[in-house]
């Protein structure tokens, strides 16, 4: 069942997109060649707990750290550590807030530097997905509308779009139902309603779109070791039409 959410519930998750928003931002304005994805992490976690609100993913079945930091080929949920981020590196940072047990989540990629012509077009693809997914987030459209959206701009550029691992509904709990691939054909799935509350977030890779998890049982790389983005907004079904919650 796809939960609707009331006016009132849909501010407090505007609340807690606003410091998801707040949160990402800042640790943007901190990525820079030298600097560690622990102490991207540490930042994270200290400007949403001053802001009143609680890290979404540490401890979350176990996960340690507050934000997910995957590097070039790490595709998502990895770890942050002391390793120092290098000149040319992409970053991946998903992170999340709650704020009176409704949740905001939200995601985007960084360049560390200058970057390659490769990296750049692939971030710049993935983001365009995202947005083409959110502008189909419309009453009485389809679900699979925003899937076949991101799909048909990251795929016509070339690139693949990860099916392992998909966008969700979201609300007072981190997943909710329905869950929001990255691919498939217009005009199926569940109806959209005013109400409704979707984490959309292609994760897309510059080759094939296989993946597979490392040993430390989180972090999730790219088979072929191609690059990968991700980018990802909490957005609602409004009477208007999509309602970015993640925006500051």
């Amino acid at each position: 069942m796809i939960i609707r959410k009331s006016p009132s519930e849909l501010e407090i998750m505007r609340e807690a997109g606003r410091i998801t928003a707040m949160a990402l931002r800042l640790v943007g304005e901190l990525v820079r060649p030298g600097i560690s994805t622990a102490e991207l992490d540490e930042a994270a976690e200290a400007a949403i707990r001053d802001a009143d609100a609680l890290p979404a993913f540490k401890g979350y079945h176990g996960f340690p750290s507050t934000i997910c930091a995957s590097i070039n080929h790490e595709v998502v949920h990895g770890i942050p550590s002391k390793r120092p981020l290098t000149e040319g590196d992409i970053l991946s940072v998903d992170v999340g807030a709650v704020v009176q047990g409704y949740y905001g989540d939200s995601a985007r990629t960084f360049a560390v530097g200058r970057v390659s012509d490769e990296a750049r077009r692939l971030m710049d693809v993935t983001l365009a997905a995202l947005e083409a997914g959110i502008a189909r987030v419309r009453e009485d459209m389809r679900l699979y509308d925003i899937s076949n959206a991101v799909q048909t701009v990251a795929e016509s550029a070339g690139f693949s779009v990860v099916r392992e691992y998909v966008g969700h509904g979201i609300g007072r709990s981190m997943h909710e139902e329905p869950q929001v691939p990255n691919y498939g054909p217009a005009g199926k799935g569940p109806t959209l309603k005013q109400g409704m509350v979707f984490a959309i977030e292609p994760m897309v890779n510059a080759g094939a779109a296989d993946v597979e998890s490392l040993e430390d049982g989180w972090t999730v790389v790219t088979r072929d070791r191609s690059l990968s983005a991700h980018f990802e907004h909490t957005v609602a079904v409004g009477d208007e039409g999509p309602v970015i919650l993640t925006m500051e």
